[in-house]
């Protein structure tokens, strides 16, 4: 098993930047492909963003590409999302997520850990 903590999130003005980060502890971070989801109040969980176990290849969701960047150090046992660019309707809860889907997904299902969330809020 492995366990996630994310950190990072805050209140920006559109046009700002953050970063958020998932800290892994437990089985060996690598053994995952990693993604980020979000969820807005009465929305349905969204995919973000994914990459794979090694962080060669990634994936992005038509809303955000071009402007988040995901990325994952293995040594320090971390996931990151940069996000530039923000806009309102990018407020939500942002919850970092791991698979042993072995090339990643987009469908929250096949995603078996969760980290508890962070919140992100734009303001306009």
């Amino acid at each position: 098993q492995v366990q996630l903590v994310e950190s990072g999130g805050g209140l920006v003005q559109a046009g700002g930047s953050l970063r958020l980060s998932c800290a892994a502890s437990g089985r060996t971070f690598s053994s995952y492909a990693m993604a980020w989801f979000r969820q807005a109040p009465g929305k349905e969980r969204e995919f973000v963003t994914a990459i794979s176990r090694s962080g060669g290849s990634t994936d992005y969701g038509d809303s955000v590409k071009g402007r988040f960047t995901i990325s994952r150090d293995n040594a320090k046992n971390t996931l990151y999302l940069q996000m530039n660019s923000l806009k309102p309707e990018d407020t939500a809860v942002y919850y970092c997520a791991a698979t042993t889907v072995v090339g990643g997904s987009r469908r929250d299902l096949e995603f078996g850990y969760w980290g508890q969330g962070t919140q992100v809020t734009v303001s306009s």
